[in-house]
């Protein structure tokens, strides 16, 4: 199984004492992430096959997730929020790899998924509009009689002649691409997830399980083991979905408690969260 990114190392205590010290006399009051993990007692982090950054609200994983794909200059298809010290920040950092990160690897979030089901809709919305647009030539054309006058006509004459030979709907479907499948949004958020991730990469998921029903999720959770046994592929997810941290063999950062430790998924306030409702619910089962 594929490692690329083996070790990532935040800034000590001492380099971000170093660094406000110099700023002190700067008109900025916010230097994020500066500040943000030191309380965390998180300097490095050792990466395996799939690991997963946990944690609520505020924890910090997406923070720490942006820091790494920064770092690692993967691919990136949506802007995010930083601050004019992030990048201070993330040349502070330090990481390890095995032969370098591939050039194919990639963060995908949850604003990245959802520009994919804008720009189906988009689409979509589009073919509609055309579809209508012919309905209306072919009424047009059929009923002209207009003769070829020259070559700059051709196509005119040429959709007149279709018009008067064939169907109103064979006209359309032969000038009109279809329209794309467009299922369910947590349908169409895994298609998303199935159609972006490839062969041999490193991949940084920020919230994946957002619009994912349980059985999605688990689908889901299905599709990045093979991923990473089968096809070379390395994940570091943040995610606070216990379908998605009991995958097996997976390394768990948990960001909710200070310091940051590695922890069993089943020691999750989350997952025991869960646990202790249907615990409490038993009976009803």
């Amino acid at each position: 199984m594929a490692v690329y990114l083996k070790h990532f190392r935040l800034l000590s205590d001492s380099a971000e004492a170093l660094f406000f010290a110099k700023q002190r006399r700067t008109c900025y009051n916010n230097f994020y992430p500066f500040g943000f993990f030191p309380e965390k007692e998180l300097e490095q982090l050792s990466f395996g096959p799939i690991t997963f950054l946990y944690g609520g609200n505020g924890s910090g994983k997406t923070t720490l997730l942006n820091v790494i794909a920064q770092k690692a200059e993967v691919v990136r298809h949506s802007a995010f929020s930083n601050s004019a010290f992030f990048q201070v920040y993330v040349d502070g950092c330090g990481m390890a790899t095995e032969e370098g990160i591939p050039r194919s690897s990639q963060i995908l979030t949850s604003d990245d998924v959802f520009d994919y089901l804008q720009d189906i809709r988009r689409m979509n919305n589009g073919i509609d509009r055309r579809r209508e647009e012919l309905f209306e030539q072919y009424t047009d054309l059929k009923y002209q009689h207009n003769q070829l006058q020259s070559l700059d006509q051709y196509d005119q004459w040429k959709a007149q002649v279709d018009a008067k030979r064939t169907s109103q709907s064979r006209f359309v479907k032969s000038r009109l691409r279809q329209n794309i499948v467009m299922q369910s949004n947590g349908e169409s958020a895994l298609r998303y997830f199935v159609e972006r991730i490839e062969e041999n990469a490193l991949y940084l998921l920020d919230e994946p399980e957002n619009s994912l029903s349980i059985a999605l999720q688990q689908e889901l959770a299905g599709f990045l083991q093979d991923s990473a046994r089968y096809y070379g592929c390395q994940f570091i997810i943040a995610t606070h979905s216990p379908i998605l941290l009991s995958m097996r063999d997976a390394e768990i950062y948990d960001l909710d408690h200070s310091p940051a430790a590695v922890r069993r998924w089943t020691e999750l306030e989350n997952v025991r969260a869960f646990y202790q409702f249907f615990q409490q619910h038993q009976a009803e089962f």
